[in-house]
C-alpha cells in the first residue's frame, strides 16, 4: 500500500499434489490471511487469484467474503475458478468432471445470499427453503472469474464483474479480452498476470505490464517470486512502473 499497490491477490490450493510453491502458489488460507491484510491497510484491493469454488461450501465462502467485506467495507472482489488439478480433486473425494456446472451454482448462490440474505433458493445441486443470512455485505462482493479457456469466458461472461487471465502473453490476451468481449455487453473489468521470480529486470517486466494494460488491461498482477528477495522486487517494480507509492 505505501508503495503504491492498488491489490493484493492470493491463491488457493487445499490439497495439492505436490508442495506449494511456483505450481502451487502460497500455502497460508487465502480469507484469513486477507483478513490480517485488511487489518494493517486502509486502500488497496483485498482479492483471492482464485479460490477453487467447487472444492468448498459455497455456503461458507458467501459467510465468509461477507464478513470479510464488512470489515473492510467495498475492498473484496471474490476470484473464483473451476480448478483444474485433477488430483488434488481425487484427494478430496471431489468430482472433476461436474466442477464447471458446481462453479456456476455456486456462484448463483453467493449471488443470492448476499443480495436476498434468506430462502427460498432452488439450484440443481444447492437448494434450501428457509434460513436466514447475515452478515449482508454492504454491496454485492464484487465477482473475478480466472482462466483463459473458453468456458472460463463463458463463466466471465455470465456472472463476472472482472476477468483475469494468467499465463499469456499481452497479444494472445488482446485476442481473448477480444472473445470476452463477444459473449457480453456488460462492462466488465480485465486484468492479467504476469510473473517475475527474478530473472529479468525490473524495467523489462515493467515494459510487459504495460503492453498488457496497452492490450486492454485494467489491472495488471505480478507473482514477484520466492520470499528471499520478494521485497526488493516489489519495491523495484513500484519504483520502475511509477505507482506513485
Amino acid at each position: 500500500e505505501e508503495l503504491g499497490y492498488d491489490a493484493v491477490w492470493l491463491p488457493d490450493h487445499l490439497l495439492p499434489p505436490a508442495e506449494y510453491g511456483p505450481v502451487y502458489g502460497g500455502a497460508h488460507e487465502p480469507l484469513v490471511t486477507l483478513a490480517a491484510v485488511a487489518a494493517v491497510t486502509g486502500r488497496i484491493r483485498l482479492g483471492t487469484s482464485v479460490l477453487v469454488l467447487p472444492l468448498r461450501d459455497p455456503f461458507l465462502v458467501a459467510k465468509q467474503t461477507a464478513t470479510l467485506e464488512r470489515l473492510a467495507p467495498g475492498r473484496v472482489v471474490l476470484g473464483v475458478g473451476a480448478g483444474w488439478e485433477a488430483a488434488e480433486f481425487a484427494a478430496l473425494g471431489a468430482d472433476f468432471t461436474g466442477r464447471g456446472a458446481r462453479t456456476d451454482d455456486a456462484l448463483r448462490l453467493i449471488r443470492h445470499l448476499h443480495t436476498v440474505g434468506r430462502g427460498p433458493f432452488e439450484e440443481t445441486r444447492y437448494a434450501f427453503r428457509t434460513g436466514v443470512f447475515a452478515p449482508i455485505p454492504t454491496a454485492p462482493v464484487p465477482v473475478m472469474v480466472g482462466g483463459v479457456s473458453d468456458a472460463a469466458l463463458r463463466r466471465a461472461a455470465r456472472f463476472g464483474d472482472i476477468w483475469q487471465s494468467v499465463g499469456l502473453p499481452p497479444e494472445t490476451f488482446r485476442t481473448r479480452l477480444a472473445a470476452l468481449r463477444a459473449h457480453t455487453s456488460r462492462r466488465i473489468e480485465a486484468g492479467a498476470r504476469l510473473s517475475w521470480p527474478g530473472a529479468r529486470r525490473a524495467a523489462d517486466v515493467a515494459a510487459e505490464a504495460r503492453a498488457f494494460a496497452a492490450a486492454g488491461a485494467g489491472h495488471v498482477a505480478v507473482w514477484f517470486g520466492p520470499l528471499d528477495g520478494f521485497d526488493d522486487r516489489m519495491t523495484a517494480f513500484a519504483r520502475t512502473a511509477g505507482l506513485g507509492g
